[in-house]
């Protein structure tokens, strides 16, 4: 199975900084202590072109040239620098190289990524480009060279509603973008996903999962995806800062389960992005996220084996 990282591309964060950047170093050191087949590879840039089918030009420009307002900025809650740029560039590549691989192999990851509160035009909660809606679109212009349109879903479980997302697919009837989100937490003004699923603060293991079925059900009805981008953000975590959710381990793995599991009974490629995780314990989030890639290389030799 492949892996994408950009870690080392490390932003300069000020002191006492809330994002934790140190997750991405400490998910790579896991996965070759645990996962060491798992095959990580660096994350290509992504091009001005390749950013353009998701974001105006204006927005693209303003954030490599360093012109962008500091208003702009504080939205986004990074300070400017060329190092941001790059891992941003990077962060949305991996996602562009997951779902190429995903396509080869079942299954590829991004190990960061899950951008999703960044719009057409403006970043935000610690987003710059949205690299999902960047990857959506680019695999759909080279599938579309074959001449069939490819249909692609986006499956965001992070704990804050993937805004972003939804706003830049919301008239664009080949995407589909399913959201299962805290109703009370970040972003405090939502957009309309094609399917919104509202937790109540500390929604548990069982009515989470409960949710979930429905919520797959209801995708399941209305769109038939040939290709998905899951987010798999490991922020619902019940020790989490930013979740106010109550999702323990067992929970968590059983929502990948329940993903993959899904993905897999229809055979539809799937490439999966790490999104949020903010635990006070930072090894907890890199723990779930573990797990993630646990289940997920699971069903990576699940796709072999049909291969064969």
């Amino acid at each position: 199975m492949r892996a994408f990282y950009s870690g080392q591309f490390v932003l300069p964060l000020p002191p006492g900084h809330r994002f934790p950047m140190s997750r991405y170093a400490l998910l790579r050191d896991r996965l070759e202590e645990h996962l060491p087949t798992v095959e990580m590879d660096q994350a290509p840039r992504a091009s001005d072109g390749e950013l353009a089918l998701a974001h105006i030009p204006q927005w693209i420009a303003a954030i490599s040239d360093g012109s962008v307002s500091p208003q702009a900025m504080r939205e986004i809650g990074f300070p400017w620098s060329e190092a941001m740029v790059e891992r941003s560039r990077r962060s949305t590549g991996a996602t562009i190289a997951a779902c190429r691989a995903a396509f080869a192999g079942g299954i590829a990851a991004n190990m960061a990524g899950g951008t999703h509160h960044a719009y057409a035009d403006k970043g935000g909660g610690f987003c710059v480009f949205n690299d999902a809606a960047v990857a959506a679109r680019l695999m759909q212009a080279e599938h579309g060279r074959s001449g069939r349109l490819l249909k692609v879903a986006v499956i965001d479980l992070d704990v804050h509603q993937g805004n972003g997302t939804a706003s830049i697919f919301r008239n664009d009837p080949s995407v589909f973008t399913l959201s299962m989100h805290g109703q009370k937490n970040f972003p405090f003004r939502k957009e309309a996903s094609d399917l919104d699923v509202e937790l109540p603060d500390g929604c548990g293991d069982a009515d989470y999962l409960t949710a979930l079925e429905h919520a797959l059900d209801e995708l399941d009805r209305r769109f038939s995806p040939g290709l998905v981008i899951y987010l798999a953000g490991a922020d619902p975590f019940e020790r989490d800062r930013l979740g106010r959710l109550k999702l323990s381990f067992d929970g968590l793995e059983a929502r990948d389960r329940r993903v993959f599991d899904w993905t897999w009974q229809r055979r539809i490629p799937v490439a999966f992005a790490m999104a949020g995780g903010y635990a006070s314990d930072i090894a907890e989030t890199v723990q779930v996220q573990l797990g993630t890639f646990r289940v997920a290389f699971d069903y990576w030799r699940r796709w072999q084996n049909t291969a064969r």
